[in-house]
């Protein structure tokens, strides 16, 4: 994986890339990246529509990174506009989730990894809720709920007890 709408990616590849997702209507596609400006810009200034099985996503690890979420909702055309919390690193406060289609959360998985607290995971799904965002928590990580670390299949991915499983609400033919 890497970040589509890196500064050292230049215009003429992502062009490309476009294309090909263009070219092959049968799957969808998701862009994620840290670079929501740039992602903005080439979708708004630079006359590239946003192909209609395309979706548009930013990482949203802390509450530093909440900056990133009004670039790409202002991004116009997209079938889905996503916020990918993984891993989630600190309390996001006072999500502002208008033009934000889903949410994805999930803790930090490898030897390096940091915990994710409960109450940070479970801050964010009750302001999906409370704003009908539908949210998905994917995962723990490699701590638990209670802290332990151990593998990320041990943790699972129940979040109070329940697992959530929300999805984009997209219609046959990605028409919202």
């Amino acid at each position: 994986m890497s970040d589509l709408f890196h500064k050292d990616v230049p215009d003429e590849f992502i062009d490309k890339v476009i294309q090909v997702i263009k070219d092959c209507p049968q799957h969808t596609f998701q862009l994620l990246t840290k670079r929501t400006e740039r992602m903005h810009d080439y979708f708004t200034y630079g006359k590239h529509p946003v192909p209609r099985n395309c979706w548009v996503g930013t990482t949203v690890e802390n509450q530093l990174a909440v900056r990133r979420i009004p670039w790409l909702a202002e991004i116009k055309g997209a079938t889905v506009r996503f916020l990918s919390c993984e891993p989630l690193l600190s309390d996001l406060k006072d999500l502002d989730l208008f033009n934000i289609d889903w949410v994805i959360v999930g803790g930090e998985s490898g030897n390096q990894a940091r915990p994710m607290s409960a109450e940070w995971a479970l801050s964010v799904r009750n302001q999906c809720q409370e704003q009908d965002v539908p949210f998905l928590f994917k995962q723990w990580g490699t701590y638990g709920p209670d802290g332990i670390k151990r593998s990320k299949e041990a943790n699972g991915r129940l979040l109070d007890g329940k697992e959530y499983n929300g999805f984009p609400k997209v219609c046959k033919g990605g028409e919202k």
